[in-house]
């Protein structure tokens, strides 16, 4: 039986090469932002409903997205104007959207209130961002996330109307790219995602980008 490490209020992570096969890193600790940002910048993000203690994970392999492998097919691309696109103008909102959808494989939303509340703290300080799909004044769709230097961290998308969240998945890339950025992380693997050209690649893999990636110098702030 494998024993899972407890954290209680150290402000550190186990190896992420002692997860188990599933990804599963370790349970407890807590969502204040600085565990958040030391999760992220180590390979880590946190998972669970409001029934468990805070699960957090690591999973091998890992699916992400390089940007040049954005598949933007001429359907989608006509599809982009039929929508305005903003950012970081109701980060709230797009959090409690995604909160009514649920993951592969869990039941329920692991966006609950607490989770709300501490990336909105990230969003206060310049790490999170939403990125917005509105039509007639309406929000309609859309994603959000988290940035630590010049790596995006995707965390959940919502849509109420076709194709909204990919307008604003497109939209995102297209800035990212403009950045500086060559790739997205997605966390868990998604029939969605690979559409869009998403693909798996080893954890290890995974980590030399990161670091890599989040020792790039960008500065935190709100996006406009």
């Amino acid at each position: 039986m494998i024993q899972i490490p407890y954290i209680r209020y150290e402000l550190s992570f186990p190896p992420v090469e002692s997860a188990t096969a599933d990804g599963l890193l370790a349970y407890g600790g807590d969502l204040s932002p600085n565990r958040l940002l030391l999760a992220y910048r180590s390979g880590i993000f946190p998972w669970y409903n409001s029934n468990d203690p805070i699960l957090w994970w690591s999973p091998d392999p890992r699916l992400v997205l390089f940007l040049d492998e954005f598949k933007l097919r001429k359907s989608l691309k006509k599809r982009m104007k039929h929508f305005e696109i903003r950012y970081d103008t109701v980060f709230t909102q797009v959090m409690q959207e995604c909160g009514t959808i649920s993951r592969d494989g869990q039941n329920g939303s692991w966006i609950i209130p607490e989770v709300v509340d501490a990336y909105c703290v990230l969003h206060d300080m310049g790490y999170a961002h939403s990125i917005e799909a509105w039509q007639e004044g309406k929000l309609v769709g859309g994603l959000y996330g988290v940035v630590i230097g010049k790596m995006f961290f995707g965390e959940s998308m919502f849509a109420k109307v076709s194709d909204a969240s990919k307008v604003a998945f497109a939209s995102l890339i297209e800035r990212l790219k403009t950045e500086g950025f060559d790739m997205i992380d997605c966390q868990i693997p998604s029939p969605h995602l690979k559409s869009l050209g998403a693909r798996e690649i080893s954890r290890e893999a995974f980590m030399k980008h990161l670091h890599l990636k989040v020792s790039e110098e960008f500065t935190p702030g709100h996006w406009s």
